[in-house]
């Protein structure tokens, strides 16, 4: 399995929800984000989610398949209200779609 870190903020365009309902089972949904460098990443399928608490900021981390079959560990942190990209998940073996 193969890992690439390169820390690095990203834009991401996003649902945000006060309340669940039936389309939405999630109060955050990703649904797209560009890289510093331009390319826009469309997102397929969010894999898992799960938070992280650093310090005093809680981290949503979406570990998503793009369109193309890449897959991504992006980080929404709630006390800087941004978004980063973490890690590219190289070997999709892992995942079973």
């Amino acid at each position: 399995m193969t890992f690439i870190t390169d820390i690095q903020e990203i834009n991401v365009v996003a649902s945000f929800g006060s309340f669940l309902s039936g389309k939405s089972q999630h109060r955050i949904t990703p649904h797209r984000f560009m890289m510093k460098n331009g390319e826009v990443l469309h997102i397929a399928k969010v894999r898992r989610r799960y938070t992280d608490t650093v310090g005093d900021s809680l981290h949503l981390h979406f570990v998503v398949r793009t369109k193309d079959d890449r897959y991504f560990d992006i980080v929404y942190d709630s006390k800087k209200i941004m978004w980063y990209k973490i890690i590219e998940i190289e070997d999709a073996l892992m995942f079973n779609d």
